[in-house]
């Protein structure tokens, strides 16, 4: 097997960004140089360079944080990955899903990446911003996803260990995880019982491509108390939406074919 090869610069770089981006407040190169333990030399040529491309902003106090070039990749991303926009406009076509907060996330690796949001009336106490990562066990859109793999696939994404729970209830092994996605393999439909948030339910699907791998997991948030009233219905509509935007992408299942 051919070894992974890596440009120590690059790498650098993105640790510089990810950093930007967790951080509450913007910082200098010397504490971002701390914070990652990099020479203060190198952290300093690489935020020159990514100063210049616009790629980070510096303001009056000397301080960096995330440039306005970055909104060009992500407009990018968008128009590469046309589902987005195909979400934004089939949900107008579902009044019932248009009273709740509505999310499309994507699975990266061991998590899922909130790609966009019809966001509820209601507060939830949970902010899902593009870009925002949370683990795929505990999230109802990375159940959804996680179902279409086989459990020896799965063994193998969680064999050195499941992530760390974010509330009490989260899923902490990976029996449960199997018991779990096996109901949603059963159903379509998946859970997330306060996994992420205490308090907070989610009821997921996922939209597949031709050959029912998924392109894409969608979710219900509710609080507890809407949850109870309202899963059946929603559940039902929210499997409707999905089926509506394969069509409009022009995807044909050719499984079992």
């Amino acid at each position: 097997m051919k070894a992974t090869v890596t440009v120590p610069a690059i790498d650098k770089m993105c640790l510089i960004l990810d950093l930007l981006t967790t951080s509450p407040y913007p910082l200098t190169s010397a504490e971002i140089a701390t914070q990652l333990e990099l020479p203060k030399s190198s952290t300093h040529n690489i935020l020159q360079s990514l100063l210049g491309k616009h790629l980070v902003f510096k303001d009056r106090d000397n301080r960096f944080q995330l440039g306005s070039y970055l909104l060009y990749w992500a407009g990018k991303y968008e128009q590469q990955h046309n589902f987005i926009q195909v979400f934004h406009e089939q949900i107008t076509h579902h009044p019932i899903l248009l009273k709740h907060t509505v999310t499309l996330s994507k699975l990266d690796g061991n998590e899922v990446v909130f790609l966009a949001c019809h966001e509820s009336p209601a507060p939830l106490g949970f902010t899902f911003h593009a870009g925002v990562r949370v683990p795929a066990p505990f999230s109802a859109t990375g159940k959804a996803m996680l179902a279409t793999f086989e459990d020896a696939t799965l063994a193998q994404m969680f064999a050195s260990a499941m992530p760390k729970p974010m509330t009490s209830y989260s899923v902490n092994t990976l029996d449960k995880l199997y018991a779990e996605l096996a109901e949603v393999r059963r159903t379509g439909i998946s859970l997330d019982d306060g996994q992420l948030r205490e308090g907070m339910y989610c009821i997921g699907t996922c939209i597949l491509d031709s050959y029912d791998k998924p392109i894409a997991g969608m979710a219900i948030s509710f609080l507890k108390d809407e949850y109870l009233l309202h899963k059946d219905q929603v559940s039902q509509e929210l499997l409707l939406l999905a089926e509506n935007i394969k069509q409009n992408l022009g995807i044909k299942s050719t499984a079992g074919l």
